[in-house]
């Protein structure tokens, strides 16, 4: 009976806060009507067992894009900070000595996380070099190194051609963007598009408005829809905004890459007879020539510091993913149970849908996410992790935030936003040189209220 007790109470000391809000935090969520139901927190110092604070830290939430910290981190040990990605091009076909190839060409993608259009040109420049010049045959895309289900860029959000609801591929180039420079004129908005894509035209309905200001909410006026080969951008911009960036993606990942690859290969001086199929490498071809990647550990900074949702989703599916396998999601969320394993762990709360935290599915707990934290600033690969993280008003997603605050460069951080989640996890180090894991979640219509509450967080942890 005396043992039963004892282990009542210490599993109730164990599932107790190890200390009460900071007054200022709770303050701040009282203020903005946000029940403290739908808060979970996390603090603790990095070598420390016990938490600083520790409040509904094992409840299961909505991590918004701070999921990206379980995707690069598992990315990282499973792989290696030098893991790079394959991109082949493969001849099926005879080339003849005048440059002519008799047959396909064969692009094999091994799902690159970040084939940026520079490289590309450069890669098919290679190819001019090699003596490529025409090909008698079809482009062929090889993507069978990924088994994905259909995909439904509108599914999200409805908004298709926001370059944030791109799909993964086995061959993605340039993450399927194209970037526009907006530039107003008396009465006009010119459109100036990057890259060039083949067989689609631009058609600019573009007006400009007289609203004054230019806040965040600055492209809610304009509209971009595909239609019959067109790209139409209608609307209106404000003038006030003077010249800006805006970026679509506006189409699937294969025919994108047959778009650009079209574009590049004429600007080169390359003829393309065939038009474009999936298929894979036969026996038979042969091999012209190998792109390859960055490392992962140059990747997952792009991934974590810009909280690029397309190249976490190329990186949850390379963990599923072997010489003999096609990548699907299913083999990706086993590679992180096993993953997991490996820390003598298991995450039983844990939802994961495509690792890139763009999801109203996924879960996961503060608990946790500090443990997560706790692993890599303990790893061997902690420099090229925690270097992957924003550094708080200095660059990434937090380059314009905090930068007043005294906290400014003193951590690093990932955070995560959608309409109905807030949350933010990483490091910091305090006045005093200690250095601290967070990790607070906040979920209900409208979590940006919870802004004010994250504040709060960040300037007592500084203190400590």
């Amino acid at each position: 009976m005396k043992r039963c007790l004892a282990l009542l109470l210490i599993g109730i000391a164990l599932n107790a806060p190890a200390a009460e809000l900071p007054p200022s935090v709770q303050t701040a969520l009282e203020q903005a009507h946000i029940p403290l139901s739908n808060v979970a927190i996390e603090v603790r110092e990095v070598n420390a067992r016990t938490p600083l604070v520790s409040y509904n830290a094992e409840k299961p939430l909505n991590p918004a894009s701070v999921m990206k910290l379980l995707t690069t981190f598992a990315a990282l040990e499973r792989l290696g900070p030098t893991y790079t990605w394959k991109t082949e091009a493969w001849l099926a076909g005879e080339l003849d000595t005048d440059g002519v190839l008799h047959g396909d060409l064969i692009l094999k993608g091994s799902g690159d996380p970040n084939f940026s259009e520079e490289q590309f040109w450069l890669w098919l420049r290679e190819l001019r070099n090699r003596g490529l010049r025409e090909i008698r045959g079809d482009l062929v895309l090889d993507r069978s190194a990924f088994d994905l289900p259909p995909f439904d860029p509108a599914a999200f959000d409805n908004d298709p051609l926001r370059p944030y609801n791109a799909g993964a591929d086995a061959l993605v180039v340039n993450g399927g963007v194209q970037h526009f420079r907006l530039v107003p004129h008396d009465k006009s908005v010119q459109a100036l598009p990057e890259p060039r894509l083949a067989g689609l035209e631009l058609d600019n309905r573009l007006r400009l408005s007289t609203q004054l200001g230019c806040g965040l909410g600055w492209d809610d006026g304009i509209r971009a829809t595909v239609a019959d080969g067109r790209l139409i951008l209608s609307g209106s911009y404000p003038a006030a905004c003077g010249e800006r960036n805006y970026y679509l993606s506006p189409l699937p990942a294969r025919d994108y890459v047959h778009a650009l690859f079209r574009s590049l290969w004429q600007e080169l001086g390359g003829a393309l007879s065939g038009g474009l199929r999936d298929g894979v490498v036969p026996a038979t071809a042969k091999q012209l020539s190998s792109h390859e990647s960055p490392p992962l550990a140059e990747l997952i900074r792009t991934t974590n510091k810009f909280s690029n949702n397309l190249m976490a989703r190329q990186l949850y599916l390379a963990l599923g993913r072997s010489d003999t396998t096609p990548a699907t999601p299913e083999r990706s969320r086993a590679a992180i149970d096993a993953w997991l394993k490996t820390h003598q762990a298991e995450f039983p709360e844990l939802v994961i849908e495509n690792g890139s935290g763009l999801s109203r599915r996924e879960r996961i707990s503060a608990r946790h996410l500090a443990d997560l934290l706790q692993w890599a600033g303990s790893s061997r690969f902690q420099p090229e992790f925690e270097s992957s993280l924003a550094i708080v008003g200095l660059d990434g997603t937090m380059r314009r935030r905090y930068r007043e605050r005294e906290f400014a460069g003193h951590a690093h951080l990932k955070s995560g936003s959608l309409d109905e989640a807030r949350a933010l996890a990483g490091y910091l180090q305090s006045r005093s040189g200690r250095l601290w894991l967070l990790a607070i979640m906040v979920n209900q219509p409208g979590a940006a209220a919870a802004q004010p509450a994250f504040d709060e967080l960040l300037d007592w942890l500084y203190q400590q």
